[in-house]
């Protein structure tokens, strides 16, 4: 029927503006991909906006994000944006059926969104890191016109001068879409490519390291601080399962022959700018650290323990004349940053109070994984990581806290932040259904520099029982703990808390993770059958 061929057309068109402004949209990301493999990775448009809106977020939301998404925040961010990109990307390109100028200025303001984001990053040191979202605005900006052309214009022959009848230019379209698709998917493919090859110079370099044999090793674990005990996490993290938190939409591929770490700033005498194999020349040291990620809510996973290998942090300082403050030093703090623009600042006492404050080359016997800052990062035992575990670090200042505040603490988390006792039930898993008998309960405690001295378990409201401790390592490490619960039929909740060295027993109080750490006992209610 005439009707139904008159409602058909117009909307098959509608469906066909919308593709070509997804099309559109697929040129400009591919097109700024391959133009920031040119730049550099962190410039491209996605990366660029995400990392804004990264820094931008309030931290409440940062912390639900890490709470509710866990180490797929960032996948969860990236997909987020290309789905209102793509959304929007719809709408102009239902847009340009009728103002195809305007709809192809829409995708150019986008371009200077993306520019203006990857300028205002913090390490961002060219207006080169501008080039990639505006090669993409106007490849994308460009395919938008040509297809809202082929959409509006008559064919070839066609009486009149556009297709607001319903005739249109399909084989124009069909040519001009297949092209814009084929060449999108040739850049994108491009740019992975291109991307892999540059990274692969990252990759060969860390693969070219072998670490020496420490000057200091670690002390032997003692036979009895790893407990055999199913469920229970194993007292060495491994380096596939260590919790990464931090802000990077793109892990950092830093080439080790090519990085430079240097040491500046009040109190310094003699600056020192240090050369990847000027580290590994040092005397290095390996030690067994626990870390600790202040957003780790009470029983959260994001804790773990590794073996480091690295150069004495406070030997370094020294050797650059630092003092710290308690010996008259003007400097009370060290802002560390990293490669992607990250600052983190750390109070100098406690890198120079005789801890084991490291540069670590190393972790788990093996070179640093990308992921946890190769080719060098800091570890300090004790503190929180946002205030001490600088990944892909490139530079050290040493200031003063009044002088200067580092990233999180710009964003409301404390200046000082050492870690809070904490213990943690890891089996019987929340929601589990034992069998009625003897049932081991068993997980790790931690009060990095103080060690824990005793974990007691309740259940229900009942006396707390002393657990069994695994031996003590070091102090700096987690340590295991197990007691065997008699379990009888019903529902029951276990609650665990700990004592640490100086005698203080882990606080009931329950706050948030901002803006010092969580606090609070864990509990994890079982049913038993």
């Amino acid at each position: 029927m005439p009707g139904v061929t008159i409602n058909r057309v117009p909307l098959a068109r509608r469906a066909l503006a919308g593709l070509s402004g997804l099309l559109a949209g697929a040129a400009a990301l591919a097109v700024a991909e391959l133009a920031a493999v040119a730049v550099r990775p962190e410039a491209g448009p996605v990366v660029a906006v995400g990392s804004g809106a990264i820094d931008r977020t309030p931290a409440p939301v940062k912390d639900w994000a890490i709470r509710t998404f866990g180490e797929a925040d960032k996948l969860v961010l990236q997909l987020g944006i290309l789905l209102v990109l793509a959304l929007l990307a719809v709408g102009l390109g239902l847009a340009a059926t009728r103002h195809r100028r305007a709809a192809a200025a829409g995708v150019l303001l986008f371009g200077v969104v993306g520019a203006a984001a990857a300028l205002s990053r913090p390490d961002s040191s060219s207006w080169t890191d501008a080039l990639p979202s505006v090669a993409g605005a106007l490849a994308g900006a460009a395919v938008l016109h040509v297809l809202a052309g082929r959409l509006t214009a008559a064919p070839p022959g066609a009486d009149g001068a556009d297709g607001a009848d319903g005739a249109w230019d399909r084989r124009g379209f069909l040519i001009a879409a297949s092209a814009a698709a084929v060449a999108s998917a040739g850049a994108g493919t491009a740019a992975r490519v291109a991307a892999g090859a540059r990274g692969g110079d990252a990759a060969a370099s860390r693969d070219a390291v072998t670490l020496p044999r420490p000057a200091s090793k670690a002390a032997p674990v003692p036979p009895g601080a790893a407990l055999r005990v199913p469920g229970l996490q194993p007292f060495v993290t491994p380096n596939k399962d260590f919790y990464r938190v931090d802000t990077a939409l793109v892990v950092p591929k830093v080439d080790a022959t090519a990085w430079r770490l240097r040491i500046h700033g009040r109190g310094v005498r003699t600056p020192l700018t240090l050369t990847f194999q000027d580290l590994l020349r040092r005397a290095l040291v390996e030690r067994d650290i626990t870390l600790t990620c202040v957003s780790n809510e009470v029983g959260g996973p994001y804790v773990g323990n590794a073996r480091w290998i690295g150069v004495p942090l406070a030997g370094l300082l020294r050797e650059a004349g630092v003092r710290p403050p308690s010996r008259g030093g003007p400097a009370d703090q060290l802002v560390s940053r990293s490669v992607d623009g990250m600052t983190i600042g750390t109070p100098v006492d406690d890198v120079m109070d005789g801890s084991d404050a490291l540069l670590a080359v190393g972790m788990n016997g093996e070179p640093l994984p990308f992921d946890h800052g190769f080719p060098v990062r800091m570890v300090v035992p004790g503190l929180y990581g946002y205030v001490s575990a600088c990944k892909w670090i490139e530079d050290i200042e040493l200031t003063t806290f009044d002088a200067y505040d580092a990233y999180w603490v710009k964003r409301d988390w404390a200046r000082e932040a050492p870690v809070k006792t904490q213990s943690r039930i890891d089996t019987p898993k929340p929601f589990a259904r034992p069998g009625a008998g003897t049932v081991m309960v068993a997980g790790v405690a931690w009060a990095q520099h103080r060690g824990i001295e005793a974990v007691e378990v309740r259940v229900d409201d009942g006396p707390w029982r002393r657990a069994d401790l695994a031996a003590e390592h070091t102090a700096d490490t987690w340590r295991q703990w197990s007691w065997p619960w008699k379990a009888t039929p019903g529902s029951h909740t276990l609650t665990v808390r700990a004592t640490d060295g100086t005698g203080a027993t882990q606080t009931d109080r329950r706050t948030r993770t901002i803006p010092d750490g969580a606090s609070g006992w864990h509990s994890v209610v079982v049913t038993v059958e």
